[in-house]
């Protein structure tokens, strides 16, 4: 046992204590990037991410000063109350935010939470610059810490009154919750809702460490309580990952996982890698930063095949209610036809075709709008840039082609050129053309030869009947995300304001983001995924017009239209006269799509007025759009 009495305990339990803390910096760097990411609209996610903000400075300092000389760990606690002094202000911003989610909405709360902040500010003033707070620290078993000064009491109660007006808000929001799912998640909330604060406060400022006890012991006490505010916050923040997600909730769950295993899980394999690598030198004869290098290697290798190998299980975890579901939603996503893949598919068909009849060249041309379009290409063609010749496309298509196209059995002959027709299976519509470089006048081919080619003309047929298929689907689906997208935002509503929610999602036009998705179709008009999956897409006066423009996504964008054309003037067109400026700004930059740079130039305007001049005209969008849609109602109304 005298190895046990003369190990160096401080310095093994403090090393382990490093691990956990770069462990703590880069769950919390983590998850304040995941958070922003994903839940940036959520009030709750900003909030949450103040508070993971604070947490990363303490920690990040704790790592810091460790083992370095008092004099420079001074400094850097000193610093460290950027994250200390805002802590109390943090959890008073979140648990606010939480209430606003129940519909509990309170101007005093919004008050108190400002003041927090500004005397946040004025602890952290006081904590840098001064000693009233705190002063000049000691190192007391290989631990760095300031002392407490005069005034360090205002600060403890500042932070036990802030705290404990947070977590009675918790129980409050807890207590307003409507549903199961919500109020356990909740629970969630506030169970780990102590865990910045714990980790936050400066414990030792007060009690400093009794000299009777061994410094292992304060060691291990920091060990334990690393694990549980990482343990605490990873909880916090997967239940915060569901504010604001307009994804469903198995899409969040397996979102987070993968991402804490291959982040943070990752990141800290990786550290713990060379900090043991560090105190390994010369093992095996070899230097510290070789072994170092290896090491890091092989944990990235091993950690991204762990995740691989556990992926089954990870879905089997996930998914228990739909896995059935999932697993066929998978299986569709791994067989869907991109364009890459149908050029791909496409090109080795007509490779074959080349071997098989010994020809020099071949193409697919697919029918678009009634003409056809080189899809694919093997060889050197002839034929010019893009367009297949219109005649030999009513050669197909008609019953009397023109006299320079010759039909030849299935063939028809065009200038050199064998041209197949391509059919879709289910009935005899042309989607297509397959032709290629007669080696003879006409096709004399041998059975083999018209075995061969009738396979590879099934599977081209085939593969361009199925992506038309997929298009349709495609359409139907493009046209159904906006309407999903307000699902999942009532539900995510409903979850915690109940049924009074529904009030204000009921009226899209009351809705305080209306003039920024105004905005948001605006500047995707000639497409894109802010004019596709808008939610004014579910306005009746677009629902009306979708019947005669073929599509809501059209019927958006001519909506859009008509009400840039109702801001227009009376008289001539003036580039210059005021009562023009915002018809001109709409007009140019959204209808016409000129650069900022231009319109600026043709109004005669700075950019810095353009921009300010164009929200005051987006804004007036928004209004025509409203008065659009209440005469549209009206009108149903009154019919």
């Amino acid at each position: 046992m005298d190895w046990f009495y003369s190990a160096d305990w401080v310095g093994l339990l403090s090393l382990i204590n490093a691990v956990f803390n770069s462990g703590i910096v880069i769950l919390a760097f983590a998850l304040l990037v995941y958070i922003l990411l994903y839940n940036f609209r959520s009030n709750v996610a900003r909030a949450f991410c103040t508070l993971l903000a604070c947490l990363l400075v303490v920690y990040f300092v704790d790592l810091a000063v460790a083992g370095a000389p008092l004099e420079v760990a001074l400094r850097w606690l000193r610093l460290q109350w950027v994250g200390i002094a805002f802590t109390p202000a943090a959890y008073l911003h979140f648990t606010d935010a939480l209430l606003h989610t129940t519909n509990d909405r309170s101007p005093a709360r919004t008050v108190a939470v400002r003041v927090a902040y500004a005397l946040g500010g004025l602890m952290l003033v006081g904590a840098a610059f001064t000693d009233l707070l705190v002063r000049d620290g000691l190192q007391e078993a290989g631990a760095s810490h300031l002392r407490a000064g005069p005034y360090f009491w205002t600060f403890f109660l500042h932070f036990a009154l802030a705290v404990g007006w947070g977590g009675v808000n918790v129980v409050r929001a807890w207590l307003r919750c409507l549903t199961s799912t919500s109020r356990r998640r909740m629970t969630y909330l506030a169970l780990a809702f102590a865990a910045p604060a714990t980790g936050v406060f400066p414990y030792l400022l007060i009690t400093g460490w009794p000299e009777q006890l061994p410094g292992a012991v304060l060691w291990l006490l920091l060990i334990v309580g690393n694990l549980a505010v990482g343990l605490m916050v990873l909880v916090m923040a997967y239940t915060v990952a569901f504010f604001g997600a307009l994804t469903p909730d198995r899409v969040v769950k397996h979102r987070f996982v993968r991402f804490l295993l291959r982040g943070p899980i990752q990141a800290t394999a990786v550290v713990m890698v060379i900090i043991a690598a560090s105190r390994a030198d010369g093992f095996l004869g070899l230097p510290a930063f070789r072994l170092t290098l290896f090491g890091v290697v092989v944990a990235i290798l091993l950690v991204q095949m762990g995740v691989e190998l556990a992926k089954p299980l990870i879905d089997r975890l996930l998914y228990r209610r739909d896995r059935e579901e999932i697993a066929w939603l998978q299986a569709l996503s791994n067989r869907l036809l991109t364009t890459t893949d149908l050029h791909q598919f496409l090109e080795h068909v007509l490779t074959a075709l080349c071997d098989l009849l010994r020809t020099s060249a071949a193409f697919v041309a697919v029918i678009d709008g009634g003409q056809a379009c080189l899809e694919v290409v093997c060889g050197t063609l002839e034929l010019g840039a893009g367009l297949f010749p219109p005649e030999a496309l009513r050669a197909i298509t008609q019953e009397t082609p023109p006299r320079h196209l010759h039909p030849h059995g299935r063939f028809f002959i065009w200038d050199g050129y064998w041209l197949l027709p391509l059919r879709t299976r289910s009935s005899e519509t042309v989607i297509g053309v397959l032709g290629m470089m007669g080696r003879t006048p006409e096709p004399e081919l041998s059975l083999e030869e018209e075995e061969g080619l009738e396979t590879l003309v099934r599977q081209v047929e085939a593969a361009l009947e199925d992506r038309l298929i997929q298009q349709s689907l495609f359409s139907a689906l493009e046209q159904m995300i906006p309407q999903i997208e307000e699902i999942q935002r009532r539900r995510g509503l409903l979850r915690y304001e109940g049924p009074s929610a529904l009030t204000g999602l009921a009226d899209p036009v009351a809705a305080p983001e209306f003039p920024r998705w105004v905005r948001d179709a605006l500047s995707h008009y000639w497409g894109g995924p802010k004019l596709t999956r808008s939610p004014l897409l579910n306005l009746q006066v677009v629902e009306r017009a979708s019947e005669e423009h073929g599509g809501a996504v059209n019927a958006l964008r001519m909506v859009l239209r008509k009400a840039i054309e109702r801001l227009r003037p009376e008289g001539n067109r003036s580039m210059t006269a005021a009562e023009w400026l915002l018809y001109n700004i709409l007009e140019l930059k959204f209808l016409k799509g000129y650069r900022v740079r231009d319109v600026a130039m043709r109004l005669a305007m700075s950019e810095s007025d353009l921009y300010r001049k164009q929200r005051i005209a987006i804004e007036e969008v928004a209004r025509v759009l409203v008065e659009m849609e209440r005469a549209e109602r009206a009108e149903d109304l009154a019919a």
